[in-house]
C-alpha cells in the first residue's frame, strides 16, 4: 500500500510538471517527505483550475466537479484506484488530517470559472481568492508544519489574494477572449467603464485605469502579507507567491498593453527568484 501511494504521489508531481511548474518548483524545494502530499494537493488544484479550459459548457465541467466533490465527500462512484490522483489526494488528506471541508470549499468557488458571470465587488473577489489560491497556502502549510500553519494564517489570506489577482492579469487575455471578467464591477465603475466597454477593449485609458487598480489590489494584499507572521516552517508553502510581485508591478506598468504582451517572467528567472527567497525566507 505504502509503495503505491508513493508511485500516485510521484504520478502526480509528473502531472504538476506539465500544469504548473511553479507549484512543481515549489515542491522540490521543499522537504522531501512532504513533497508527496503538497504535489497531490497542487495537481488537485491545477485540475480543477483547467475544467473550464476542457469543457465547452457548464454542464460537463459541473459534473467534472461533483465527482471531486463526491471523492471528497466519501461518495466516490466505484474505485480510485483507476485515478492516481485522486488517490494521492486522498493519502495526503489521511496522512496530514486536512479539512476535507476546505477542499469542498475550492471545489465550489471554482464553479464560478464556468460560466461569464462578473465578479461583482472586491469582497467577491477577495471571498474567490480566499477559497481557492489563500486556502491552497494554508492546506500547503498544514502539510509542511500542522502546529505552525495557524500562526501564518492572516499572511496565507493575504498572500493567496495577491496571487490570485497576480494569476488573473496573467489570464486576462484568455477571459477577455472567452467574455470572462474577473476584474470586479466596482472597480469598472469607478473608471467609468462597464463589463462590455471593458471587454470591447476601445478606450485605453480607461481599460489601463482598471487594470491598473486591480493590480493597485493586489500589490496591497502583498504588502500586508509580506508585513504578517510567516513561518519559517511553513515557508515553502508561501513558495508560488514569490512571482506575484513583478507580475503586479508590471501590470500596473502595462496598463491595456498586458493584452498584447505578458507580464510574467521567463521560467529560469521565476526560478531563480524562488530559490532565493527561500533562503531569504521572504516573499
Amino acid at each position: 500500500m505504502a509503495d503505491r501511494s508513493a508511485t500516485n504521489q510521484d504520478i502526480s508531481l509528473a502531472m504538476l510538471r506539465d500544469s504548473d511548474r511553479d507549484r512543481y518548483l515549489a515542491c522540490i524545494l521543499s522537504p522531501e517527505d512532504k513533497r508527496g502530499a503538497l504535489a497531490a494537493l497542487y495537481a488537485f488544484n491545477a485540475e480543477i483550475a483547467r475544467i473550464r479550459d476542457l469543457v465547452h459548457e457548464p454542464l460537463p465541467g459541473e459534473v467534472r466537479m461533483q465527482y471531486w466533490r463526491d471523492l471528497l465527500e466519501g461518495n466516490a462512484h466505484g474505485s480510485t484506484q483507476a485515478n492516481p490522483l485522486a488517490s494521492a489526494l486522498l493519502s495526503a488528506i489521511e496522512d496530514h488530517r486536512l479539512p476535507r471541508q476546505t477542499l469542498v470549499n475550492m471545489i465550489d468557488a471554482r464553479i464560478f470559472d464556468l460560466y461569464d458571470d462578473p465578479m461583482e465587488t472586491r469582497t467577491s473577489l477577495e471571498g474567490y481568492a480566499g477559497e481557492t489560491a489563500s486556502a491552497l497556502i494554508q492546506l500547503a502549510s498544514l502539510v509542511l508544519a500542522p502546529a505552525e500553519a495557524s500562526k501564518s494564517a492572516e499572511a496565507a489570506g493575504h498572500a493567496g489574494v495577491a496571487q490570485a489577482i497576480a494569476g488573473l492579469l496573467l489570464l486576462m487575455p484568455l477571459h477577455r477572449h472567452r467574455g470572462q471578467v474577473y476584474l470586479p464591477l466596482e472597480i469598472l465603475s469607478a473608471t467609468g467603464l462597464d463589463r462590455e466597454a471593458f471587454l470591447a477593449g476601445d478606450d485605453k485609458l480607461r481599460v489601463s485605469a482598471a487594470i491598473e487598480a486591480f493590480a493597485g489590489l493586489g500589490r496591497d494584499h502583498l504588502a500586508k502579507a509580506r508585513a504578517a507572521i510567516i513561518s519559517p516552517l511553513v515557508f515553502p508553502a508561501f513558495l508560488p507567491v514569490v512571482q506575484a510581485g513583478s507580475v503586479l508591478v508590471d501590470a500596473q506598468r502595462m496598463g491595456a498593453a498586458i493584452f498584447e504582451r505578458s507580464p510574467q517572467l521567463p521560467q529560469w528567472r521565476r526560478q531563480i527568484s524562488m530559490v532565493l527567497a527561500l533562503m531569504r525566507k521572504k516573499i
